[in-house]
């Protein structure tokens, strides 16, 4: 079951008592005004918990700081422990657990276990006790209590829903045969998004395959794709999804581009060769700035020696691997026969990145810079909140374009899933700007292997 916060307008609800974690905090500040209408109750455990995260530099340490300066500033409102009116019409209040279990069944002294007992101990006093977390291990010990458990769902969207960024319909040909005439078609049943590709296809005669590739300027306005695109930085679209991709990646006008697909589907080796071409070829942008999430996938290997940049390249290395592969260049003989000494990819990111034409920077540091002039490559942005892609994103100054890639499939976040990460909530929330596009990319083509590992692992 999904938490709903806020009460619909014109119904009278029963007054919920909404039990807070500590990760829906950390996860979304604003979630204490979340619950319009309703009683909100944060354990001490919690605010104990806070206490060791808001040092943190990072977004739950921000988090965290925002928070404990709220509920402050509550406290010129009223008493914290008997409880605040909220803005929203509902209240809050800090509490906590007796020094008692719940039946004998919570009887280790953790975190976890005194907010659980303190969802507990409010049945008997309210209404309708409901217990707010990310966590599936609380929510299964919740359910075990008795107590009924949420997830915080305010900025979650429907996975199986997702925009895709294309879609195919059936037309008579007439249609088709007058978008090929015109440079833009116009009908008012084709096209929903802006930046949406359509597939046209034929719907009297079976036996022929007439159809049309058209991108949707505006809803019932279509535009043909670019006739320029086949190759960008020496590397062409393997597939029809690639090659859409590329039509978002290397316009100008579309200023955020979402990519979503499994492993191996070109994600990242798209966006670097359109930041490539777009900065070293037609000058567009100033630079180029990759960056991801500092989340390792397994145990982490711990403290990493060296500066700044030496500790990056351990994170970057999937972002140095595609760049060594777009800059692979074959080298030319001489009239003798023997081949022309040319500098390797590694010499030629090498010099890339010390002419600060290509900049590699941890997304701790993106907040509060303005990055105006520039192609910015958010990769695994799976591994973001909502939160966290609306800070990355707003930090776009004049000229800039970002391009976040991902698979929602592969999340290393424990309190995220495939709705509600930051990537595909950009996605669905953005779909309907001018200034955005979105493709999904379904076709693995690194290699037979990787396919077959997408597709059956």
């Amino acid at each position: 079951m999904a938490a709903k916060p806020g009460v619909a307008k014109g119904k009278r609800s029963v007054c919920k008592t909404f039990v807070l974690d500590t990760n829906v905090l950390l996860h979304n500040a604003d979630s204490i005004e979340s619950f319009a209408d309703n009683r909100v109750v944060i354990p001490m455990a919690v605010i104990e918990e806070l206490d060791k995260f808001k040092t943190h530099n990072d977004e739950l340490g921000r988090n965290a700081r925002r928070v404990v300066r709220r509920l402050d500033a509550l406290r010129a409102v009223g008493n914290l422990r008997e409880g605040v009116p909220l803005p929203n019409g509902g209240s809050l209040k800090i509490s906590s657990a007796k020094i008692t279990d719940a039946d004998g069944m919570l009887q280790e002294n953790i975190p976890d276990n005194l907010i659980l007992r303190l969802a507990y101990e409010l049945i008997p006093e309210s209404e309708q006790v409901i217990f707010v977390t990310k966590d599936i291990n609380a929510r299964l010990k919740a359910d075990a209590l008795g107590i009924q458990a949420m997830d915080f769902e305010k900025e979650k969207v429907n996975f199986d829903e997702l925009f895709s960024g294309f879609s195919e319909v059936e037309v008579p040909l007439a249609q088709i045969n007058g978008f090929f005439k015109s440079p833009v078609y116009k009908h008012t049943d084709l096209g929903t998004y802006p930046n949406e590709f359509i597939m046209m296809r034929e719907r009297t005669n079976r036996n022929r395959k007439s159809t049309a590739l058209a991108r949707v300027v505006e809803p019932g306005v279509l535009t043909h794709l670019s006739s320029d695109l086949d190759h960008v930085w020496n590397i062409q679209a393997r597939n029809r999804e690639q090659r859409m991709a590329l039509e978002l990646l290397m316009d100008p006008s579309v200023q955020v581009v979402t990519l979503v697909g499994q492993a191996g589907t070109g994600k990242t080796l798209l966006a670097l060769a359109a930041a490539l071409h777009c900065t070293l070829k037609h000058h567009r942008y100033d630079r180029i700035l990759v960056s991801r999430p500092i989340i390792p996938m397994g145990k982490d290997i711990g403290y990493l020696p060296g500066p700044k940049e030496e500790k990056l390249s351990h994170w970057m290395q999937p972002i140095f691997d595609n760049l060594t592969y777009l800059l692979n260049e074959p080298q030319d003989k001489t009239a003798t026969g023997k081949k022309k000494t040319k500098t390797t990819p590694r010499e030629r990111i090498d010099e890339l990145l010390a002419n600060s034409t290509i900049e590699m920077e941890a997304l701790t540091y993106i907040r509060g810079r303005s990055i105006p002039g520039q192609y910015v490559i958010v990769d695994e942005a799976q591994n973001l909140t909502p939160h966290e892609v609306k800070t990355i994103v707003s930090r776009a100054g004049e000229n800039t374009k970002m391009v976040l890639t991902g698979d929602p499939y592969q999340i290393d976040n424990p309190y995220l899933d495939a709705s509600s990460n930051g990537l595909t909530y950009a996605t669905e929330r953005l779909k309907t700007l001018r200034l955005h596009g979105h493709m999904t990319l379904k076709t693995s083509e690194r290699s037979p292997l990787a396919a077959a590992a997408a597709e059956y692992l």
